[in-house]
């Protein structure tokens, strides 16, 4: 009966200090979670497609007032990540019909938006009013979800990044698909409001509440370069 109760306090001791453990290495603060040491800024899909009047969702008639306003915040937020060291990659979708399965054109035909875009080498396809600067990392994806069959994983964890700045077009497809397959994959998520876009208010706040309840951290621009500025002064 002695040896049963000391091996249940040696365990109960054992799994204290393991949950201890594991809440000290929280990243419980926007702070802490982007830190230079700890994140990197995923820029989803800002390219002319789905950004300028001449793009393809331009000439559908999409609001693109959204996108227009939230970019110099964008421009703020890369600007602001390089000068503080942390990683910059951008994301770009190509769509040639050889990625595309039977399951992609059905959609389009059921909603009548069978235009071909972001095609390889096009003018669609190049980054809007954003673009890398040499040696910044660019993921080319051919689904919604930056992290669907891409090297963005593989080189998040090569440089031990634990947190994902999501911010780009469209908020409630693109955006937050990457969001949460980056939840999925065990990464905090700071989830860009005002450097993020799509064509409908209510699709964009609705996207961004929802990351915010079940997949990560809402932010705004402010609050991050101030973290950063807080970080730099350490």
């Amino acid at each position: 009966m002695y040896v049963t109760w000391f091996l249940t306090l040696i365990f109960q001791n054992m799994q204290l200090h393991t949950e201890t453990t594991l809440q000290n290495q929280f990243l419980r603060t926007l702070g802490d979670k982007v830190a230079p040491e700890n994140a990197a800024l995923v820029v989803v899909d800002v390219q002319n497609e789905f950004c300028a009047d001449d793009g393809v969702f331009g000439k559908a008639g999409n609001d693109l007032s959204m996108v227009q306003e939230m970019l110099p915040n964008l421009q703020r937020l890369i600007e602001g990540a390089r000068a503080a060291g942390v990683p910059v990659i951008f994301v770009q979708a190509i769509y040639d019909p050889q990625y595309l399965p039977p399951a992609w054109h059905e959609r389009n035909a059921r909603i009548g938006f069978e235009t071909p875009r972001c095609l390889s080498g096009t003018w669609g396809a190049d980054f809007y009013k954003v673009a890398p600067m040499p040696g910044e990392a660019v993921v080319r994806k051919h689904r919604y979800s930056a992290f669907v069959d891409t090297e963005l994983d593989l080189i998040l964890r090569s440089q031990q990044i634990r947190t994902v700045i999501v911010a780009g077009v469209a908020t409630n497809i693109c955006v937050e698909s990457t969001a949460r397959d980056a939840f999925m994959k065990d990464y905090y998520v700071v989830f860009m409001d005002d450097a993020s876009a799509t064509y409908k208010k209510e699709a964009h706040e609705a996207a961004v509440a929802n990351v915010a309840l079940a997949f990560g951290t809402a932010a705004t621009v402010g609050e991050v370069l101030d973290a950063w500025s807080l970080h730099s002064k350490k």
